[in-house]
């Protein structure tokens, strides 16, 4: 799949984790497959299973990977998710304060899940400051796009606004400032309108920016650069292991997120 999304011009595939189980699989992953950058974080969807212990296994995975393998770009997939109505909330929270924390000390940015709970997840950013990040599949108001934005984050649009009956997000692509923006997959997940009901893969992403750069009126090849540019400034690391050869030269589009199954 690395391969085969690298020809078509998707250079780099963030592989974010979900719990302290799924580290290893996502750095052997990340190391196996050229292209691919891991980020390690415990997603609150995985918190009812979660210990404490996992704050401090977190942490050394994050300070310490193994010689030669790519180095965590992010902490994620962290936050919120107030759609499932029994992922204990409260715990959730919990283990998104005690993640922040870890990012704000190890200056890392930090990877989003928002779902219906973009007011909360606001909230404690503004306590606990980091370094900024991608608030993934961004789905809330210009209002809230704006402080966001404030903070220093990206918001993520893919599959979700390929839809056509998704106007609000739409309208929110199409007018939020072209240097706030991300594109992502989610893959395997939010399949886009061509793929509905399907597996979604980072091989979607070009026909994502097309559709984005159509309700922008602008060209493909200047919105896969900026976005690109959006990404590399959401997450340094990145910009920095393709410079030491880690990852390939960055010459495509923007930076999908690809989750483990």
């Amino acid at each position: 799949m690395a391969a085969a999304a690298h020809a078509a011009g998707v250079s780099t595939i963030v592989v974010p984790a979900v719990d302290v189980a799924s580290f290893a699989e996502v750095r052997a992953c990340c190391a196996c497959y050229p292209g691919c950058a891991p980020a390690y974080g415990i997603h609150p969807l995985y918190v009812r299973n979660a210990r404490s212990a996992d704050l401090a296994a977190l942490k050394e995975w994050l300070l310490r990977p193994l010689p030669g393998s790519p180095q965590p770009v992010a902490v994620g997939e962290i936050g919120l998710d107030l759609f499932v109505t029994d992922s204990a909330f409260d715990r959730q929270e919990q283990f998104f304060i005690e993640q922040l924390k870890i990012a704000r000390e190890i200056d890392l940015p930090v990877l989003l899940h928002v779902r219906r709970a973009i007011d909360p997840v606001l909230k404690h950013l503004r306590r606990i400051r980091v370094r900024g990040g991608i608030a993934h599949a961004f789905n809330g108001s210009r209002q809230q796009a704006d402080e966001f934005i404030k903070l220093g984050f990206k918001l993520g649009f893919g599959g979700a606004m390929t839809h056509a009956g998704s106007t609000r997000i739409r309208r929110l692509a199409a007018s939020l400032p072209l240097a706030s923006i991300v594109l992502e997959t989610d893959a395997p997940d939010m399949p886009p309108a061509w793929l509905a009901g399907g597996r979604n893969t980072p091989l979607a992403l070009p026909r994502i920016n097309e559709l984005l750069a159509g309700l922008r009126a602008i060209d493909a090849a200047e919105l896969a650069r900026a976005t690109t540019s959006n990404a590399h400034a959401a997450l340094p690391r990145l910009r920095l292991q393709e410079r030491s050869g880690t990852l390939p030269p960055d010459d495509g589009f923007g930076l999908p997120i690809f989750h483990k199954e």
